[in-house]
């Protein structure tokens, strides 16, 4: 069928023109955004106000959402701000970031999506390290993993909440996809090096694939990225990060034995995040010694209305047979009924924490 010459075909350059002035512009607000930025940073040093504000971030990107009518979507617009954000953070002082290192592993991903390029990251040998970091101030935040959707959650992080007296300030959710790396043919690989909770989310294809093979826990997923460049017929299961920065081959992706593997991460400060409305807190206790104290715990919060989306339980490693017990509820501290209820779960505890109130994460990013 002919081509109706009533349709015209837009003109590639005058459209490239189009794009060339809409970038000139967006690149001169963006600067007065960053010139407000930075009077911003100079208030904050006079009243000691945190450079890093959950609650502010948290309002920034859900406006994003809701100024949004599109094409392009939310989840894009809120990347580019975490963008800019990051740029803010390093005008109005530069922020350090700690995270399991070495670098690629997931929680140095995880701190690269939400912290964005412009901040600095500090790689520490384990988890414990960043909590010790933040508690004497040589990192301004730390990035933790605090539970899989598979495997659970991580005991060194809640081990670590038992003696480190921090604050978890966000919570971040991401996409977990597993690769096997390797600079070996699959028939040649002899071991494979990775995290022990890797492993376990991981274990159908394993026995499946390499069911022949060694399996050798390391401390983190890069750590064992490290060891298969330095070793022959040596694979390690990690990010795609890690295959970028060891120069790795991704041997096979996504091995993962559930597709919708994720991982939440704690952002943990020296400071407390305030409210927005839409938060969550994290609580660590033990019970008092009498009989139905944890039952009577748990209505405390029934009464008031508070929900609690998910409790763990670690020994407190002071006597035997005694437990911490790990709660998220949903709702800030600072709420009336969150206060009260407080208020009164303390009397049927022998301690009770406040880990930190925070700004729900809705999504992953």
């Amino acid at each position: 069928m002919a081509k109706d010459n009533n349709d015209k075909v837009p003109d590639l350059e005058a459209l490239r023109r189009q794009i060339d002035e809409l970038d000139r512009r967006l690149v001169e607000l963006l600067n007065e955004r960053a010139k407000v930025v930075v009077e911003v940073g100079k208030t904050k040093q006079v009243d000691g106000t945190p450079i890093y504000a959950p609650d502010r971030e948290h309002a920034v990107l859900q406006r994003i959402a809701e100024l949004n009518t599109g094409p392009l979507p939310p989840k894009t617009l809120q990347a580019i701000y975490r963008e800019l954000m990051s740029g803010s953070f390093a005008l109005e002082k530069p922020l350090r970031v700690g995270y399991l290192g070495p670098p690629g592993s997931f929680s140095h991903m995880t701190a690269q999506r939400k912290f964005g390029a412009s901040v600095e990251y500090r790689p520490l040998a384990d988890i414990r390290a960043v909590f010790d970091e933040v508690v004497h101030g040589h990192c301004d935040l730390g990035m933790v993993p605090i539970e899989n959707s598979v495997g659970g959650g991580v005991i060194d992080t809640m081990d670590a909440f038992i003696e480190a007296d921090v604050h978890v300030c966000a919570e971040v959710i991401v996409e977990i996809h597993h690769n096997l790396l390797a600079n070996c043919p699959p028939e040649d690989i002899r071991v494979i090096a990775s995290k022990p909770e890797v492993f376990a989310q991981c274990r159908d294809w394993l026995s499946t694939s390499f069911n022949s093979v060694q399996l050798v826990p390391v401390a983190s997923t890069s750590k064992a990225a490290e060891m298969a460049v330095a070793e022959k017929n040596m694979a390690a299961i990690g990010s795609a990060l890690a295959a970028e920065l060891y120069e790795l081959k991704v041997v096979f992706a996504n091995i993962e034995d559930r597709p919708n593997n994720m991982t939440r991460f704690f952002v943990i400060s020296k400071q407390p995040a305030k409210r927005t409305g839409n938060d969550k807190t994290a609580l660590m206790f033990n019970t008092a010694h009498k009989s139905g104290a944890l039952v009577d715990m748990l209505n405390v919060f029934a009464k008031y209305g508070i929900n609690l989306t998910n409790i763990d339980t670690r020994p407190s490693k002071r006597r035997n047979w005694e437990y911490y017990f790990f709660v998220d509820a949903e709702g800030h501290q600072d709420d009336e009924n969150f206060a009260k209820a407080l208020v009164k779960a303390r009397s049927h505890c022998g301690e009770l924490h406040v880990l930190g109130s925070f700004p729900r994460a809705d999504a992953t990013i």
